[in-house]
């Protein structure tokens, strides 16, 4: 899947409302399009630095997998 151009350099992208960290570079283009742009537009996205899955675990965010939901929150920061 292509990145977005906001987040360009960023591998893990997370979602503040769900709490979930999405591999950008391993998502099906065709499934996960929308949800990622909806991310990026809605400004509830977030990056990661180191641009590591253990960053993003230590943050409190887990790896989205299909079949995993959550409730959509307000994002507090």
């Amino acid at each position: 899947m292509q990145r977005p151009t906001r987040f360009a350099h960023t591998r893990y992208l997370g979602d503040k409302r769900t709490q979930f960290v999405y591999d950008v570079d391993s998502l099906d283009e065709a499934k996960y399009a929308s949800l990622i742009d909806e991310i990026c537009n809605t400004d509830v996205g977030i990056c990661f630095a180191p641009d590591t899955l253990p960053e993003a675990r230590n943050r409190g965010y887990t790896l989205a997998t299909e079949g995993k939901t959550r409730r959509h929150r307000k994002p507090r920061a």
